[in-house]
């Protein structure tokens, strides 16, 4: 990581990322593949068709939300 980078809350833990990453990013970045992904982005639904435009600040809260229902 470069001094530049920003801090955020990513599911409660801290982590830094690069100034102008989107969650679309971050999301390629975690490798998440689940299909079914809901995003909460300092404490408000993200739409997925904002993830590309929604770009993280320092101090950002962002959440993933996995809803795998089932047994």
């Amino acid at each position: 990581m470069k001094d530049s980078d920003i801090n955020i809350i990513f599911n409660g833990l801290k982590e830094k990322v690069s100034p102008n990453t989107t969650i679309a990013e971050y999301i390629e970045l975690t490798q998440e593949k689940d299909i079914s992904l809901i995003v909460e982005h300092n404490k408000k639904f993200v739409y997925p068709q904002q993830y590309a435009l929604t770009i993280l600040y320092d101090g950002d809260k962002l959440e993933f939300i996995n809803p795998n229902f089932g047994g």
